[in-house]
């Protein structure tokens, strides 16, 4: 029978904002202890704790993408040993078609017991490894064209029995990748959040016993549901299509569509994705649980940013998704660059959305973090990978501009710094910034592009490029202009320049220049309303041009700075005639 709900209110919100301080509390042990820079610096991971049924309760402010598909890897984990599990016990797991997302995203679950050796949870990590072996450095090359290609796949399986640990198992991992050093780091780095995380769920179990923990979590569930349906029953009901594209596969295809209808039905809704893309020959194809993922972030980002993410808030959505697509793609198909999916879809999802809240949803960003991922072989034989995350901006939202350079919602990542990119010795950073009138005009602005300029020192290196948005651009909304493109450039001002693909691998040698160049956001609302004092402020700011504010917004600049504005209104008047 399920235990009495908890009446009491005060003990209900004590009890909330424990067990979500705790799940952070877990994230905050890995961001401490990590050894790698995407983890320890760009933030890589993300951090939950689920009930002994394998519901999620609580998870952390790390990376929404990830943290969707935690309930595919408790079933996966679930599954596999059922019963059998152990105070002291471990699982991994990273195969996509086994409750992985891709491989680099390697889960640890570990299960939580009282004293009496009751279950009463799972804490849960997943880091976004350096490498897991494969072809390419860094293990998300889209151009792998097989999941054999990316690298060592773990099925769920111990890692720790009864607290000991499966060395013959961490050899075979570790032997591998490029760096074991650092993958065994980061996993020591999970392991002791998955084990700050049991601690306190322990801690919870005792103050209000196993079965008053269970009434809280159903509690917890039953609010965040009921918190999400108020919010949809103030929508009107209805169908609402929107389509959106990648602009290619990196093998040379046509655009990529990404096709979405919501249906809103009283306090309930369904997104059916058919007439999506079938999954592709690259590594931008995703799992079913990754495209419920992003769908959950992007509700959430345009609907309830206060309703706590847990399982309660799932149970609103219906999905329908197409076997064999770029939304749910089939063994053997390559997965390692499925993160642009991700982004394409919260864009898709917003964009079927802004009819409906119009005074919520924000045009589109840059279509998210740009990776460059740089392997290096030494002289000793050692590998070294390097990731540049490069975050550009937000699109301008119904009330104010865009955000530059800040990561888009969905991942909660942050630029890696320029000095963790240098200390190895082996490229240098020659610039790093924002470039004016990149922002898709509007009379609220998008987000700016972020560039990055590195020259590689090492002999010779490998540069893995995933980045999009450069001719399907982000999408302004009311009016608002579209964002700018994002662009690569190998020896820029030389006889030697050349413009590389949106995705791509190449080496590099020494003295090679590379520029990498984020997309802007989008622009919202009519740019000819724009207060001419804020383009004013802009251009001061150097975000916008002088040229650009007449061109973009009708603003025309007298000669000591201020606004013109009989020629500004002049202007004005003729783009409305």
């Amino acid at each position: 029978m399920r235990p009495r709900p908890i009446r009491d209110a005060a003990t209900f919100e004590v009890f909330r904002n424990a067990v979500s301080g705790l799940a952070d509390e877990m994230a905050i042990t890995i961001l401490r202890t990590a050894h790698s820079q995407i983890v320890a610096s760009s933030m890589d991971f993300s951090a939950a704790l689920c009930d002994a049924t394998g519901r999620v309760i609580a998870q952390a402010n790390t990376c929404p993408v990830h943290l969707g598909s935690i309930p595919d890897a408790m079933n996966a984990v679930l599954d596999a040993f059922g019963d059998s599990s152990r105070p002291g016990d471990v699982y991994l797991l990273n195969d996509p078609d086994l409750g992985g997302m891709h491989l680099p995203d390697i889960f640890a679950i570990a299960p939580v017991f009282t004293p009496g050796q009751e279950l009463i949870g799972f804490s849960v990590t997943v880091v976004n490894h350096a490498d897991v072996g494969g072809w390419a450095a860094g293990s998300m090359a889209v151009q792998s064209t097989s999941i054999f290609a990316e690298g060592v796949q773990i099925p769920p399986s111990r890692l720790m029995e009864a607290g000991r640990l499966n060395e013959t198992f961490l050899a075979l991992i570790l032997r591998n990748v490029r760096e074991p050093d650092l993958l065994r780091g980061d996993l020591e780095a999970q392991l002791a959040a998955c084990h700050a995380g049991g601690a306190g769920l322990k801690d919870l179990a005792e103050r209000h016993g196993a079965a008053g923990l269970t009434a809280l979590n159903d509690e917890l569930l039953d609010y965040s549901e009921t918190l999400l349906r108020a919010a949809l029953a103030d929508a009107p009901d209805g169908s609402y299509t929107f389509e959106d594209f990648i602009d290619d596969d990196g093998l040379g295809s046509p655009p990529i569509p990404f096709r979405v209808t919501v249906s809103i039905t009283g306090d309930a809704l369904t997104l059916d994705f058919t007439g999506s893309s079938p999954q592709v020959a690259s590594a931008l194809n995703a799992t079913a649980s990754f495209t419920r993922s992003a769908s959950y972030a992007a509700i959430q980002g345009a609907l309830g940013s206060d309703v706590p993410a847990n399982s309660g808030f799932y149970r609103p959505f219906t999905f329908v998704i197409p076997e064999a697509s770029i939304l749910n793609g089939q063994r053997p198909s390559a997965r390692g660059a499925r993160g642009l999916v991700a982004y394409r879809i919260i864009d898709t999802v917003l964009g079927a959305l802004a009819p409906v809240f119009p005074h919520r949803v924000p045009a589109a960003g840059d279509g998210g973090p740009d990776s460059v991922a740089i392997g290096v072989t030494q002289h000793d034989g050692s590998s070294v990978v390097l990731w540049d995350i490069l975050c550009g901006a937000w699109g301008a939202r119904p009330d104010r501009d865009g955000v530059d350079g800040i990561s888009p919602l969905g991942a909660n990542l942050a630029n890696t710094p320029v000095e963790e990119l240098e200390q190895s010795g082996h490229l240098r950073i020659d610039g790093y910034g924002y470039l004016p009138d990149t922002g898709g005009a509007g009379k609220w602005r998008g987000g700016l592009s972020t560039f990055r300029d590195m020259t590689i020192v090492h002999p010779k290196a490998s540069v893995q490029i995933r980045s999009d948005r450069r001719s399907h651009l982000p999408y302004g909304l009311q009016g608002g202009a579209h964002g700018t493109p994002s662009s690569n450039i190998l020896n820029g001002d030389t006889p030697q320049e050349q413009v590389l693909p949106a995705k791509t691998i190449q080496t590099l040698v020494s003295g090679d220049r590379h520029r990498h160049v984020t997309a802007g956001g989008g622009g919202h609302g009519d740019p000819f309303t724009r207060d001419p004092e804020r383009v004013v402020h802009d251009v001061l700011e150097e975000k916008v041009t002088v040229a650009g504010a007449a061109r973009d917004y009708g603003v025309v600049m007298a000669a000591d700075g201020t606004v013109d504005i009989a020629a500004t209104q002049e202007r004005r008047a003729a783009q409305h005639r």
